[in-house]
């Protein structure tokens, strides 16, 4: 069994993937055409939101005071979500889903790697629960980029 602070570590990168698709998927609703998009990406995004407060509630479980209560660099997207920027400079809607599905395989494959890990069954539960919406938003919007 992992010690607490090896879990809570894990937790705090779950946390932070997850603001990453926040932020990712917000800055996507606010430079994407069409509403049906907008309001799959502000679903996308209020869903991360979502999910990092069952994280840090589970962090908090652990005995972290703090998890991950900073958000990244205000705007600053990291790992699968970097060309983003890019994408949306040229306001190519086909190169933005690209991105967003590129900041999901990032989520997925950090998902995949805890969910490798012992931990607690209620932390399990939570973990796999996100893990299982994430692959589905990203078969989502793989969709979408391929139709």
């Amino acid at each position: 069994m992992h010690s607490n602070s090896d879990l809570r570590s894990t937790l705090n990168h779950l946390i932070q993937t997850c603001r990453d698709g926040q932020e990712g998927f917000l800055t996507a609703a606010e430079n994407v055409q069409g509403v049906e998009l907008k309001q799959l990406f502000n679903e996308c995004s209020l869903q991360r939101a979502k999910f990092t407060g069952e994280l840090q509630a589970a962090a908090h479980g652990l005995g972290d005071s703090n998890p991950e209560n900073a958000s990244s660099v205000a705007g600053t997207l990291h790992r699968g979500w970097i060309n983003l920027k890019t994408a949306i400079g040229g306001r190519d809607q086909q190169a933005i889903l690209a991105e967003c599905e590129r900041g999901e395989d990032s989520a997925v494959a950090e998902y995949q790697k805890t969910l490798a890990q012992e931990m607690p069954k209620d932390i399990r539960e939570i973990v796999e629960h996100q893990h299982a919406a994430i692959v589905a938003t990203h078969d989502r919007v793989k969709a979408l980029r391929d139709a």
